[in-house]
């Protein structure tokens, strides 16, 4: 995966998508879980995350209780350590977050996660796509267009579907 491709690339389209997303607030769809379902699958063939890892490299996930637990017993640590070393809690909102960028369990030799198998829950369930109903989160595909290479795709193909199969 060449980052520096993807990335003029998703540029080049964000205005363009980011419109598309706004209006599907307005106007879904009536078969849009279908639609959404078919077009994942299909970029999921093309996508291989452990040659891109820009998830991990430039955003961090967010903690929740839970992960905090599993995480710091994983490493022998204390919550309140675990947070020490490695978290910082978010200005805006309280949430708990890396203090740096890339993510400090990947490696950056191999773009895999040292915790997989424990990480948090928000890194589990990126990109997203899984949400029901699907447009309730266009906020979420309209940040992660230049983030996410599988986001960026879908979202390009679902505009042409739309546009292509319905009165839009």
């Amino acid at each position: 995966m060449d980052i520096k491709k993807f990335k003029k690339r998703a540029a080049g389209n964000k205005g363009r998508l980011k419109k598309f997303l706004a209006k599907l607030d307005r106007i879904v769809p009536e078969d849009m879980p279908k639609l959404v379902k078919e077009t994942d699958a299909r970029v999921w063939k093309a996508v291989d995350c452990l040659a891109c890892a820009n998830c991990c490299k430039t955003m961090t996930p967010t903690y929740t209780a839970s992960d905090l637990k599993r995480i710091a017993a994983h490493f022998n640590m204390s919550v309140k350590a675990f947070k020490d070393k490695w978290l910082m809690q978010d200005e805006d909102n309280g949430d708990w977050v890396n203090k740096t960028t890339p993510c400090q369990f990947l490696n950056l030799k191999t773009n895999k996660c040292s915790i997989y198998e424990i990480r948090p829950l928000d890194c589990s369930q990126f990109p997203h796509h899984n949400k029901k109903p699907f447009d309730l989160y266009n906020d979420t595909f309209t940040q992660n267009l230049d983030k996410c290479p599988a986001t960026n795709e879908l979202i390009l193909q679902l505009e042409k579907s739309v546009k292509q199969d319905y009165v839009w």
